[in-house]
């Protein structure tokens, strides 16, 4: 099975799946010398946790990670980092229902047709327990980049259909880390809040955006044709479970403008270049060019819900699986963490891509 590692200079490879012992992960090519705060690491697993909101999971994973390699009296080492996770509320006897049917917009049907053999609890691999070593791969990646000035930072952006404004600008990040479903704008998170509820009582659920804003980043980053910086955090934000489209800067409302109206035009500010808009969203060609990095991450509704669902079974056969589990009404807030993760280890592998010697 391929496909488990991401990066060229900076590889992530995780392992592990829901209902197993562990999950866990390999990161190799992270530099030398760089302070390892264990706490900081535990606690964006935290963000990640679930049973923290009436609306997430009731699964109770403590998410202590164990680092088994790579670090040394609190520094990296350059050597690989391992580390690990164990599952310790697994409980696969709630998953015999789904020994032999399909579950509606999962990855059961096309798992089995791909390998021949799945792992049916709680969906195995294809579950986004996996995420887990992402957030700690990040995590690392985020201590690298804090030596080079640069932040990564999410927030929700929208719910069902409520919607933050594109106009509101925040500069506290706390708000976003108090807020319950990771917005900043307190009138907005009510709106979610209300929506979470509604759909939660009906046995149904929501997907949602998270938007993510990439800091410090200087020009230069990206590696056309097609490692573009653009077209790698898409490969690594459709990579997450859920998620169902990517844009950068104007996105798609690019589409419905002119070019007069959508150019960034250059000038100079404070005796640097840079352009008087940020439509480009920082990147053009497929490389930084030093203006804020930002994008925006559309998840679908959570597929498992709390009411009956029709399916089908291997043999064809029409079946009812019924509505029970410990699923997410939303998993849109948990996965701010995740998609930062993500953002952090892109722009750490093409910093260490940019700064390799030519040749």
């Amino acid at each position: 099975m391929s496909g488990n590692a991401i990066g060229r200079t900076l590889v992530l490879t995780t392992f592990g799946e829901s209902h197993g012992p562990a999950v866990g992960g390999i990161l190799d090519g992270f530099p030398s010398l760089i302070d390892i705060d264990l706490d900081f690491i535990q606690s964006e697993l935290n963000r990640r946790k679930t049973g923290q909101a009436f609306f997430s999971s009731a699964r109770k994973e403590d998410d202590h990670f164990e680092i088994l390699s790579g670090v040394f009296k609190g520094k990296s080492t350059g050597a690989p980092i391992a580390f690990m996770v164990r599952n310790t509320d697994a409980k696969p006897e709630h998953y015999l229902q789904l020994k032999d049917a399909y579950r509606s917009s999962h990855a059961d049907f096309t798992w089995e047709k791909k390998f021949g053999f799945r792992d049916y609890r709680g969906g195995g691999r294809a579950s986004a327990r996996e995420t887990v070593a992402r957030v700690i791969g990040g995590a690392l990646a985020k201590l690298f980049l804090r030596k080079q000035d640069i932040s990564v930072t999410g927030y929700v952006s929208q719910i069902g259909n409520c919607r933050l404004d594109e106009n509101f600008i925040f500069k506290d990040f706390a708000a976003i880390l108090s807020s319950p479903v990771g917005c900043p704008d307190p009138v907005t998170e009510a709106g979610m809040i209300g929506l979470l509820k509604a759909a939660k009582a009906e046995g149904d659920t929501l997907g949602g955006i998270i938007s993510c804003r990439i800091t410090g980043a200087s020009a230069g980053l990206g590696e056309p044709v097609f490692d573009k910086l653009s077209a790698d955090l898409a490969k690594a934000m459709l990579s997450i479970p859920s998620v169902k489209g990517f844009e950068y800067g104007s996105g798609f409302a690019a589409a419905s403008m002119k070019g007069s109206e959508h150019n960034d035009i250059f000038i100079t500010r404070n005796q640097a270049i840079t352009t008087k808009t940020n439509r480009s969203g920082g990147i053009q060609g497929g490389i930084s060019n030093g203006n804020e990095i930002f994008f925006r991450v559309a998840f679908k509704p959570v597929a498992s819900l709390m009411i009956n669902q029709e399916t089908v079974n291997r043999e064809g056969e029409k079946v009812v699986l019924k509505g029970k589990g410990r699923y997410d009404v939303c998993v849109v807030p948990r996965a701010i963490v995740i998609v930062e993760a993500m953002a952090a280890l892109v722009i750490a592998d093409h910093y260490l891509r940019q700064r390799q010697p030519a040749g």
